[in-house]
């Protein structure tokens, strides 16, 4: 296939994806581009500007420069095209003119379903005003087994929006959170700082809400010898949270069948 210098490199991207019709690397997309004379780079790193074009448009990853236009999707570290998720080019029309759909092809359904959900309910929380936030974060850490779960009142705080305790064996942890809830920003390093300071000595464990994310300097210095430790927990921990506990979610049970016609004639010799 000749090199379409009019071709962007996402488009490249997406034909080697529906050409395969299977979860891809980078470096594999990356070969496949240049096997099939999509795309001519100039960059000193191309796999890096592969893996770049991927995550802009990958459902699910999310940062200050991604695009909203999504082409792709991630499962188990491997990219795939959220355009080629239930049929796959070896799948034939049965004799109703349906087509089958593999288990691989349910599993990509899901994760496609999975990432637009945490998408939406992470939206929606971030509609909150900052006392909802805070009654939700109490009603996040209720769910997630902590006890005795307050919010101190807005205006008298003192840098801390609620407490609780954390049954660890037989004892308890003191716990304080905070909440910020962000639309946009990131968390620095001087927030953390600022909350370790307001509960050092009275706590033994900090967690800090927030819908937006963290600095790398906030992430490393959530633990330090001698200080409280801090928890983090940006908005995608948040709705993981929710999930794992059934908090604001109900969950669907779906019956999946594999099929294996091998146990059904096998001989029972253990009479």
């Amino acid at each position: 296939m000749e090199s379409n210098t009019k071709r962007t490199i996402a488009q490249a991207i997406l034909e080697v994806m529906l050409a395969e019709g299977k979860p891809m690397t980078v470096s594999e997309i990356y070969d496949a581009i240049i096997g099939s004379r999509l795309y001519s780079f100039k960059a000193d790193e191309p796999v890096q500007v592969v893996r770049s074009q991927i995550r802009r448009h990958c459902l699910g990853v999310d940062f200050p420069t991604s695009s909203k236009t999504k082409y792709f999707g991630i499962q188990n570290g491997k990219y795939y095209s959220l355009k080629d998720l239930v049929i796959s080019k070896s799948q034939k029309p049965d004799k109703k003119g349906l087509r089958a759909t593999s288990l691989n092809n349910l599993k990509n359904i899901h994760n496609q379903y999975l990432a637009e959900l945490k998408q939406r309910i992470l939206k929606e929380i971030k509609t909150l005003n900052p006392a909802s936030f805070e009654i939700f974060c109490k009603n996040l850490l209720d769910a997630y087994g902590f006890q005795d779960v307050n919010v101190t009142r807005l205006c008298k705080d003192g840098g801390i929006d609620g407490f609780g305790k954390l049954k660890l064996g037989f004892s308890h942890l003191n716990v304080a959170f905070q909440c910020k809830k962000w639309t946009k920003g990131t968390i620095g390093r001087p927030h953390i700082n600022q909350f370790r300071g307001d509960i050092q000595g009275q706590y033994e464990l900090g967690l800090f809400f927030t819908t937006a994310n963290f600095s790398s300097d906030a992430e490393n210095n959530s633990s330090k010898p001698g200080a409280v430790p801090i928890g983090l927990f940006n908005g995608n921990a948040i709705v993981d949270i929710m999930l794992e506990n059934g908090l604001g979610v109900e969950r669907d049970n779906l019956d999946i069948y594999t099929f294996n016609l091998e146990l059904a004639i096998a001989e029972n010799n253990e009479a």
